[in-house]
């Protein structure tokens, strides 16, 4: 049904008036609830002290779980930018080494060191009588204290034997 507009001047609006004769009563009808429903809510506002204590736990237990977490996340946080600050730290280092072994190997001129090595410290290259080859013993390194013998072999182990 349309309502009727009033068109007023001023600056002020007044209240609207209700049509008599026309109110509605709404008349609220009680649910009706079941028996079950009805104990469950009985039974839902007796809570004793146990279920209290049990839930206070339980929140006390969730709360220092979240704690652990929250701290657990924060020390991975940490370690994480310590590793991305030591991994700069290693490359700028093997940048530096890098270069400076560059610089030590441009300096290095063998043809010279052959040079001086020949007419200053009186070096020769061997010749292929005065090359004795031996059969270590060891796949390791070997300090030789005396002279080679003939046959080529220093020592014998048990190991090299068998």
């Amino acid at each position: 049904m349309a309502r009727q507009q009033i068109y007023l001047y001023g600056n002020t609006v007044r209240k609207e008036a209700p049509v008599p004769g026309k109110q509605e009563v709404r008349v609220e009808q009680p649910k009706k609830v079941s028996l079950q429903v009805r104990k469950n809510r009985r039974n839902a506002a007796h809570i004793n002290a146990g279920y209290v204590a049990y839930l206070t736990i339980a929140a006390v237990l969730t709360l220092l779980v979240c704690v652990q977490y929250l701290r657990l996340q924060s020390e991975i946080t940490t370690r994480s930018e310590n590793i991305t600050v030591l991994q700069r730290e290693l490359v700028s280092a093997q940048e530096e080494n890098t270069t400076k072994y560059n610089a030590i190997m441009d300096t290095i001129n063998l043809e010279q060191i052959r040079e001086k090595a020949i007419t200053e410290f009186g070096m020769v290259y061997a010749q292929p009588g005065q090359i004795i080859e031996y059969k270590s013993p060891t796949n390791d390194y070997v300090k030789q204290y005396e002279a080679i013998p003939e046959s080529g072999v220093l020592a014998q182990s048990q190991k090299a034997s068998k």
